[in-house]
C-alpha cells in the first residue's frame, strides 16, 4: 500500500501537467453551458410529465 502511494505521488509530480489558465477558462464555460442546457432539458421533461399526470388523474376523477 505504501508503495502504491509513493508511486502515485511520483506520477503526479513527474507526469501530470495542469492546463493553462485560458484552457481552464474555456473548459469552465463549456461545462457551465452544458449544465444549463441539461438543467433546462430536465425541467422541461419534468414539467411535461407533471402535466401528463395531471391530465390523466383529471380524466379518471371526472
Amino acid at each position: 500500500m505504501i508503495t502504491y502511494i509513493k508511486e502515485s505521488i511520483d506520477e503526479l509530480r513527474n507526469n501530470v501537467t495542469l492546463p493553462s489558465r485560458a484552457e481552464s477558462s474555456n473548459l469552465m464555460v463549456i461545462v457551465a453551458v452544458f449544465s444549463i442546457i441539461f438543467a433546462l432539458a430536465t425541467w422541461a421533461v419534468d414539467s411535461l410529465f407533471g402535466e401528463l399526470i395531471q391530465l390523466y388523474f383529471n380524466n379518471i376523477i371526472n
